[in-house]
This record gives structure tokens, C-alpha cells and sequence, in this order.
């Protein structure tokens, strides 16, 4: 089955290694980096972003960036960033934890609804990957009617690997990668949700194959 990932989403993973200069680093001017496949040249496009996670290109000059503490913003390609959207759901801010992958919907252009991966906390200090989908609305400040589609389980301790992205295919479905949690042999049991590849339906309903 073939998995759609559009070029926005292409270049997004290109753009990530940009957002994590601008956090990390002073003003500086472009450089080139040497790559087998050829040269790239990095610039400074935003800073003062806390963990960049993941983004998604709204339009040719807008990204929706996470932020792993828990916020998201839009980031435009001149450096504006926008203040925290409300609406983006609790998450678990530990370690490697926290709000991770952002995807538009593929009929984002008609329904605006925004899929997110985030860290869920769970009781006595446990926490696993989770999927949540919102509505952005018209101001762009708010995602509406935001609700969780998937619930890793189980949920367990730790802060450790809980991946995560999401894709689309061509035939209505959402994938989500969930980490093993630091857990290791766990993924190899197909009875639990741990270091997995997840199938849902996009509106959070299983496939009935």
C-alpha cells in the first residue's frame, strides 16, 4: 500500500535542521555543510524555539513547528513566530516526552483539521505516544474541538523513545510510529502498541481489515 508524503512534508524534514540552529545558536551567517549526496547550505530562519520537534508547511511561507514542551506556533520563512496556539492537548514533558509531530490533513485546503503526536501522561507517572487531531481556526490561533484518535498501550515509565510521525495514504488512513518506549524487546510483541506501526482510519476508527 502505498503511503503519501507530499513534498511540503519532504521539505519540512529538510527545514527541521534549520529550526534546531535557530534554537541552539547565536545570529550566524550561512554555511554549507558537505553531504555524500552533495552539498547544503544551511540558514538561520528563526530562534528562541524551546525543542523544536516537528512542522508542517501551512503555505509556502508558513510552518506549523511543535514545540516539545508542548507548545505549537507558526513560524514564517522570515523569522516571525507566532505566539503558543491554544488547544493543543496536555502532554508529558519529560525527557524525550513532550508534543512531537505535526501534520496538515490531506484536505486541509476543506476541513483544516491538524493531526499532532504528543507524549500522554497516564497515571503514577506513566506516559505513552498518543494522536490527536483539531480544527485551526479561521484567526489561526486556536485548534478547536480537539480530540485524541490513538492511545499507545500500554502506558508505561519512563521518558525514553516515544517516537513519533504520522503519514498518509492515498486510501483514507493515518500511520503513526510509536517508540519501544527504552523498553527494546516489547516491540516484538504485536499484542501491544509499543514500538509500532499504527493503522487507523483518520477520523480514529480501526480498519475493518
Amino acid at each position: 500500500m502505498p503511503i503519501h508524503m507530499n513534498t511540503s512534508r519532504l521539505l519540512s524534514a529538510c527545514i527541521l535542521v534549520l529550526a534546531l540552529s535557530g534554537a541552539a545558536a547565536n545570529a550566524q551567517q550561512a554555511r554549507t555543510i558537505e553531504t555524500r549526496s552533495g552539498p547544503v547550505q544551511m540558514d538561520v530562519l528563526a530562534q528562541g524555539l524551546k525543542n523544536p520537534w516537528g512542522m508542517a508547511f501551512l503555505d509556502k511561507d508558513r510552518l506549523l513547528v511543535t514545540e516539545r514542551p508542548g507548545r505549537l506556533r507558526i513560524v514564517t520563512l522570515t523569522g516571525e513566530i507566532s505566539q503558543p496556539l491554544k488547544g493543543v492537548p496536555q502532554v508529558f514533558a519529560r525527557g524525550q516526552g513532550g508534543l512531537l509531530d505535526v501534520a496538515l490533513s490531506p484536505d486541509f485546503s476543506k476541513d483544516r483539521l491538524i493531526y499532532l503526536t504528543f507524549a500522554e501522561p497516564g497515571p503514577n507517572s506513566t506516559a505513552g505516544t498518543a494522536l490527536a487531531r483539531g480544527r485551526l481556526n479561521a484567526n489561526e490561533d486556536t485548534l478547536e474541538d480537539t480530540a485524541v484518535l490513538f492511545r499507545q498501550q500500554p502506558k508505561v515509565d519512563g521518558s525514553q523513545h516515544f517516537g513519533s510521525r504520522i503519514a498518509f495514504s492515498r486510501d483514507g488512513y493515518v500511520f503513526v510510529t510509536t517508540g519501544d518506549r527504552g523498553k527494546m524487546t516489547p516491540a516484538q510483541d504485536t499484542s501491544t502498541h509499543i514500538g509500532a506501526v499504527v493503522r487507523i482510519a483518520r477520523d480514529g476508527s480501526a480498519p475493518k481489515n
